[in-house]
C-alpha cells in the first residue's frame, strides 16, 4: 500500500478535480438519440481540453487487447466496462459513466450513473441506493478503521434496500497507477482486511444489480453484464484517507485556476 506524500496529493487533487469536471460534463451531454461513441468522443475532448490523457486508452489486462476506448459507457444491463459504439441512447436508459484521467503522472477516478431524458422508479431507486451506498462507505474511510468496514457499510446498505452487490470487481488504490493495493471490495469477504491509514488514496466504486449479484462478461472481453439482465448502477470517487474525515479527490472545487474556464 503507497502513502502518498503532500507533493503527490497536490498532484491526486488536481486530476481528481479534472476527472470530477470531465464526468459532469459527458453527463450533462448524455441525451436521447445520441451514440455511445458520441459520447466517448465528446469525453475524450474535453480530457484534453483540460491537459489531461484517458486513464482507460490503450489499458490492458492480463493477456487481453488493448481497452480502445476513453471512458467505460455501460447502459443498463452493462454492469462496468461497456464499449462505445453505434449504439443509439434511448429515453429510459440508465447509463454508467467511468471517467479516468492521468494528469501530471497521477490518476483520477470516478463514475456515475445517468438516466437518458428520463426512467422508470426502480431504475431511480437504483441509483439513489448505489449513489447513497457510496457515500456510506467513504464516511467508514478513516485512519484506524479496516478496508472491510467500508465493505460492510456499503454492502448492509445495498442489501438493506433490496438490491445485491457485485462480488466480481471491486475498489481499489490508486495513484501513479490505476490498481494499487488495497483492493476495496463492496461486500465482506472472509479473508484479513488491511487497515487504513492516512496518506492513503482508495477507489471506492460500488456496483449494484436491481437482481441477483451474478454477472458475466460479453464476447468483446471486456463489457461485463449481469446475468439475469437486470439494470446495473455504478457510482465511484477517488478518496483520500486523511488523519481525520475522509477527503474526496474527485472534487471540482480542486481544479487548477488556469484550468477552471470551461471553453
Amino acid at each position: 500500500m503507497i502513502i502518498k506524500r503532500q507533493r503527490d496529493l497536490e498532484a491526486m487533487r488536481q486530476s481528481g478535480a479534472i476527472a470530477s469536471r470531465v464526468l459532469n460534463e459527458v453527463a450533462g451531454f448524455i441525451q436521447p438519440g445520441v451514440t455511445t461513441k458520441q459520447v466517448d468522443d465528446f469525453g475524450a475532448e474535453r480530457i484534453r481540453h483540460y491537459g489531461g490523457k484517458s486513464a482507460f486508452f490503450g489499458y490492458k489486462k492480463n493477456s487481453s487487447s488493448a481497452y480502445p476506448c476513453h471512458l467505460c459507457i455501460s447502459v443498463n444491463e452493462q454492469v462496468v466496462h461497456g464499449l462505445a459504439g453505434p449504439r443509439v441512447l434511448q429515453f429510459g436508459d440508465i447509463v454508467s459513466l467511468d471517467v479516468g484521467v492521468i494528469y501530471h503522472g497521477f490518476i483520477g477516478d470516478n463514475a456515475k450513473t445517468v438516466a437518458v431524458g428520463g426512467c422508470g422508479i426502480l431504475a431511480q431507486k437504483l441509483m439513489d441506493i448505489t449513489e447513497k451506498a457510496l457515500y456510506e462507505g467513504i464516511s467508514q474511510a478513516l485512519p484506524g478503521n479496516r478496508v472491510v468496514d467500508i465493505s460492510r457499510a456499503i454492502q448492509d446498505y445495498v442489501e438493506g434496500n433490496g438490491f445485491s452487490v457485485v462480488r466480481e470487481f471491486v475498489g481499489h488504490g490508486v495513484g501513479r497507477s490505476m490498481h494499487e493495493e488495497p483492493q476495496v471490495p463492496n461486500f465482506v469477504e472472509n479473508k484479513k482486511s488491511p487497515p487504513l491509514k492516512a496518506g492513503m488514496t482508495i477507489a471506492i466504486e460500488p456496483m449494484v444489480n436491481a437482481g441477483l449479484p451474478g454477472v458475466k462478461m460479453l464476447n468483446d472481453d471486456w463489457t461485463v453484464v449481469t446475468q439475469d439482465g437486470s439494470l446495473s448502477a455504478h457510482f465511484e470517487h477517488t478518496v483520500l484517507v486523511t488523519e481525520a474525515e475522509p477527503e474526496i479527490l474527485t472534487c471540482p472545487e480542486q481544479m487548477p485556476s488556469k484550468l477552471k474556464v470551461s471553453s
